[in-house]
């Protein structure tokens, strides 16, 4: 059959093949090009002290609209993102949030990073009724009652107490028990939150609080804090803070030294690539809240994919060079938005909060399904340790045996070293 037609019959064959697989790919992108863009808003930090993970969930969130838009958009039109930097400050957010809604005229909105700035959005979100999903956000919701608000946060229906159950779960594990804890944190809502959690958990666990005190969150020299601590001579101290207290905190233990034999629970900052890099060593033995490390038992499906495409947008990006921390889960709950538009086919802000509330999501980020308040149904906070770091090198937090989970049991990469000082040995 072939010997009928000339080269120039099966070029053109050939071309005219091609063009129309092009045209099967490029068309639900082309017509999705032609309508309006659904616009989503939200605040981010991009300055201030959150800025180190605010930034790397934004390129999360513009490489999920890049795939997004790839694949035709959400209902046949292209995603367009609209975001201003509220600069780790709350008192920017409310006219950040007031502005996309009544200036902007966003489709969709989602939260900004962190609980304090999520707590400054929640009365304008209230008062527009939108649907809210939010970033890493403890306990906002336990004092709104805001029925359409998720918290995108695996610390489950107890929130306050989720981020350092894990903490106390592997210290009563160990033989013997310890007896008593610290507890000490900066004086912001977030920390507050972390460490009256951190109380209740304490009590649970039939241990003797013998110091339980707050700083200003601009503390820069924190060894008078870890000398108080180490007078009262706890067996464990748990320590609440944000990104700046986080680093004090670490110096202090470092160049105060301590006998406790577990140290940490909710510090953030930890999770930030350029923070384990300054902190080095210096981090051996603490344990630590986290959502997500490269464990084998984590690897959930496509993740890998968007792993791989931050890392390479990174550098350019000036961003966090790892992502682990902020591009699964900031990528995973746009992914939820995206759902629950499609399912329920618009914009109806009722329609999407019931779908949400109701369904399990497939992400990324595993699998995530919604409960009271719109905290996670099951919590699945990360507690992991810090052992064998030396020097600054980057590729040694790429490795999973220098950063385990030791809780959850369903995650679990490593038994802990107990007491840390196992993992501090030179």
């Amino acid at each position: 059959m072939l010997s009928r037609w000339n080269s120039g019959t099966i070029l053109r064959a050939i071309v005219a093949l091609a063009v129309g697989v092009a045209l099967t790919v490029t068309a639900p992108v082309a017509r999705a090009q032609q309508k309006p863009p659904i616009k989503i808003g939200f605040s981010m930090a991009l300055t201030g002290a959150l800025a180190g993970a605010g930034k790397s969930g934004l390129l999360a969130i513009q490489l999920w609209a890049k795939d997004q838009n790839a694949k035709g958009g959400l209902l046949g039109r292209p995603v367009q993102l609209v975001y201003y930097d509220d600069q780790t400050n709350p008192s920017t957010v409310p006219g950040i949030y007031t502005k996309l809604l009544d200036v902007d005229k966003v489709d969709l909105v989602v939260g900004p990073y962190g609980t304090v700035p999520i707590s400054a959005a929640m009365p304008i979100i209230m008062a527009h009724k939108m649907t809210f999903l939010a970033l890493l956000g403890l306990g906002v919701n336990t004092e709104f009652h805001y029925p359409n608000y998720f918290a995108m946060i695996p610390s489950g229906p107890s929130p306050k107490e989720s981020f350092t159950k894990g903490f106390f779960d592997v210290a009563m594990q160990q033989k013997p028990k310890p007896k008593t804890v610290a507890v000490v944190g900066s004086q912001d809502e977030f920390s507050t939150h972390l460490t009256d959690g951190a109380v209740n958990n304490a009590k649970a666990a039939g241990l003797k609080i013998v110091y339980h005190k707050g700083f200003p969150p601009n503390t820069t020299d924190c060894s008078p804090i870890m000398r108080a601590v180490n007078a009262t001579n706890p067996d464990l101290i748990v320590v609440g803070t944000y990104p700046p207290g986080s680093i004090c905190m670490v110096h202090a233990m470092n160049e105060v030294g301590t006998k406790a034999k577990l140290f940490g629970g909710g510090m953030v900052g930890l999770q930030y690539t350029a923070i384990k890099q300054q902190l080095g060593a210096g981090l051996n033995g603490i344990v630590n809240y986290d959502v997500w490390v490269p464990a084998k038992t984590m690897m959930f499906p496509g993740l890998e994919k968007v792993l791989k495409e931050y890392q390479a947008a990174a550098p350019a990006a000036g961003v966090d060079p790892l992502g682990y921390y902020m591009a699964p889960i900031s990528y995973a709950y746009m992914q939820i938005l995206a759902d629950a538009v499609t399912a329920t086919k618009g914009f109806n802000q009722q329609k999407l909060a019931d779908y949400i509330r109701s369904h399990t999501f497939k992400t990324v980020f595993g699998d995530i399904k919604f409960g009271k308040g719109g905290e996670w149904a099951k919590s699945r906070v990360l507690q992991v340790q810090f052992r064998q770091i030396t020097g600054n090198g980057i590729d040694q937090f790429k490795d999973p045996s220098k950063v385990v989970v030791v809780d959850p049991a369903s995650f679990q990469s490593a038994k802990v070293l107990y007491p840390m000082q196992k993992a501090r040995a030179k």
